[in-house]
């Protein structure tokens, strides 16, 4: 016992933890929290963004998307530059870009350089994110406690989600539109030099040069694959060349990157890591239920808004059980692990969460508040299942000295779901919504043609129209809505029941020796302080 007690306390060492590794945890969390904030917390400042700063249509586009865009496709080349670098440095570069660019966003007077402040604060999303999990890999060596670890971090992530719209209201009923960005300055004041103090540095192995030429394919094949997408999630033609240009490009930047890495001897990526069944099947699940639930989640809100009519705090107040669905499933993730294996606990999370969204095609245009509670916190806490299984055994399959890259490669998969999944979902949900609004009597075609867009230009239409008329379209525009939200709850349940089936490649117990990494051995004195303290 004492020989098992002095290994790990030598993992410990080895990892660099010159503090306590939950102090580091704490500290990586606020790190998380800050930017999860940040990347929903603008959206309810757009309307005040918009009377203040009066940008045109393109300019407010890239205003909201700029900031994950960039952050998307940034995340592989600091994650592997963290690797060679240092961990640490990389986060504590991203602390310091992250408050420079908040000042800077908040004391914006036009819309270029808000757009610029929000491309920063991409890049300083990007360096902290990948950072904070390959770190976690690091002062977590046994896998027991790192599951755990992964729990709360997860847990945390699910908080900032719903928190920044509930905080950005907030802000705006009492404060100025710039004070949503504001509120990261101190907290970053804080974390610099607390970071500094407490994280330990570590890196992977340096063998070779750094990949200059691949880092920057990667980055720029994934910038035009992410800006694609978006394009199509928001309804653009796939014909447009804004749309298919970048697509393609970035298709074969990324395909070049992929042949660059199985060349070099020293690649920024170990491509190696995907023939471990355990690391690509879970790469695969992040994406699939990311795919299948982003689109969803943004319907979902609609429907709350436009058909339900509840205010945007009223929506933010309802899909609160779903965050505290998903912070329960993160902090008792370690103990289903290790309890049902990594197969059976993300193949249940992606079943529950079907059931969940099964449950959801029972919504029809009158409130229900208690399905949609019940429904909710189901889906909250099997998604939060299926994430934690499917990151907790990515992670765990990378080797040490990749743990930048692999961390950097799960959020690019979450951050590329999601946006294939606000294109697809959004298209099926278009496909099923249109034809309902082709025929109202007595709509002009033209009339007709704007209401198909969507709900809201419906109700715009309607409006207009007023009258009998414009009372029919609206009401028409509704069924249509909730009948689309129908299709789409299917085709998304499809999509979680396919990610059930891909789980069962996973392993089935989940694996928790792991070779103790080749240290100095410690002097006589400190070896005997270790056996005394177990």
């Amino acid at each position: 016992m004492s020989g098992t007690t002095t290994a790990a306390a030598l993992r410990r060492r080895a990892a660099g933890a010159g503090a306590n590794r939950w102090v580091v945890l704490v500290v990586l969390c606020v790190s998380l929290l800050l930017v999860a904030v940040d990347a929903t917390v603008l959206h309810v400042a757009v309307p005040a963004v918009t009377e203040d700063l009066r940008p045109g249509a393109m300019e407010l586009l890239w205003i909201v998307d700029v900031y994950p865009l960039v952050c998307a496709s940034l995340l592989i080349l600091f994650g592997t530059l963290g690797d060679r670098v240092g961990r640490r440095r990389i986060l504590l570069l991203g602390y310091a870009l992250f408050g420079l660019a908040s000042a800077l966003a908040a004391l914006a007077r036009d819309p270029q350089v808000l757009i610029l402040a929000r491309a920063l604060l991409g890049v300083g999303g990007a360096m902290i994110m990948p950072a904070t999990l390959s770190i976690l890999r690091q002062v977590f060596p046994d896998r027991r406690e790192r599951a755990l670890a992964i729990g709360v971090w997860s847990a945390v992530a699910a908080v900032g989600a719903a928190v920044g719209p509930l905080l950005g209201g907030f802000l705006l009923e009492h404060f100025w539109w710039g004070s949503v960005f504001l509120v990261n300055i101190p907290l970053m004041l804080v974390s610099l030099p607390v970071g500094r103090l407490l994280l330990p540095e570590s890196r992977g192995a340096a063998d070779g040069p750094w990949d200059v030429v691949g880092a920057l394919m990667a980055a720029a094949g994934l910038f035009g694959v992410v800006f694609g997408v978006k394009r199509l999630g928001g309804g653009e033609p796939p014909a447009s060349a804004l749309t298919l240009v970048p697509l393609v490009v970035g298709a074969v930047l990324l395909v070049l990157f992929v042949r660059r890495q199985r060349r070099r001897t020293h690649p920024l990526v170990d491509l190696a890591m995907f023939s471990r069944p355990a690391f690509s099947t879970s790469v695969c699940c992040i994406v699939l239920a990311m795919l299948a639930l982003v689109g969803l989640e943004l319907i979902a809100a609609q429907y709350l808004q436009l058909v339900l009519g509840l205010s945007p705090l009223e929506t933010g107040l309802r899909l609160l059980p779903l965050t505290f669905a998903a912070m329960a499933a993160g902090l008792a993730g370690a103990r289903m692990l290790r309890r049902f294996g990594p197969r059976r606990m993300v193949c249940f999370g992606f079943c529950l969460t079907a059931v969940a969204v099964l449950l959801l095609t029972a919504m029809g245009g009158a409130d229900n508040p208690s399905l949609l509670v019940s429904a909710f916190v189901v889906l909250g806490f099997g998604l939060e299942t299926t994430l934690f299984g499917a990151y907790e055994s990515m992670l765990s399959e990378a080797p040490t000295a990749q743990a930048g890259g692999a961390a950097a490669v799960g959020e690019t998969s979450y951050q590329l779901g999601a946006g294939i999944g606000i294109a697809l979902l959004g298209s099926v949900m278009n496909a099923a919504y249109a034809p309902g609004l082709s025929s109202v009597p007595g709509v002009p075609p033209a009339s007709s043609a704007a209401a198909r867009h969507s709900l809201g230009e419906a109700y715009e239409v309607a409006g207009r129209l007023g009258g009998p008329v414009g009372v029919a379209l609206r009401r028409a525009a509704q069924d249509s809505f909730v009948h689309g939200l129908h299709v789409t709850l299917l085709v998304s349940a499809g999509l979680l029941l396919m990610g059930a089936v891909m789980a069962l490649r996973l392993p089935k117990i989940m694996q928790c020796a792991e070779p103790a990494p080749k240290v100095e051995l410690p002097a006589p004195r400190e070896m005997a302080e270790s056996r005394v303290s177990a």
